[in-house]
């Protein structure tokens, strides 16, 4: 097996894992890690429409749909028209601000136990090398 495909399939070996065990986590909020990521990039980034929503997840619009209809019946988040009125934009509702930092201050442990043993430099190093492997792929 040459370096990159070992790169890979420990990618691969890590991720499933942590998606089934940040789902664990997730569970007294009635979240899953996708409703997760949407509600992070809100969180971050603001107001944004569906489409932006897609493209930042690398998902089609009808499943951002799924998502946010129901983090909107969970009261996490709400829709307002954008500028166009054909757009309508997902923002984080007060109830949903409030549990992100919550969540956040939740999944702390779970992420320092994940990368105990890790120098911080193998964890930035490792962080860039995701976000470099991230542009290549959408070149």
């Amino acid at each position: 097996m040459t370096i990159e495909q070992e790169f890979f399939n420990q990618y691969r070996l890590m991720y499933r894992p942590f998606i089934n065990q940040l789902n664990v986590q997730l569970e007294p909020y009635q979240l899953y890690s996708s409703q997760w990521a949407v509600l992070r990039f809100l969180n971050d980034k603001g107001p944004h429409s569906f489409v932006d929503i897609a493209n930042f997840m690398s998902i089609e619009k009808p499943s951002v749909t799924k998502l946010v209809h129901k983090l909107v019946e969970l009261g996490y988040v709400e829709t307002m028209t954008g500028k166009d009125k054909r757009e309508k934009l997902v923002h984080l509702s007060k109830h949903g601000e409030e549990l992100v930092l919550e969540i956040k201050s939740h999944l702390n442990p779970f992420f320092e136990q994940a990368l105990a043993g890790v120098p911080k430099q193998d964890i930035d190093i490792a962080t860039q090398v995701l976000a470099r492997i991230c542009m290549n792929i959408n070149q």
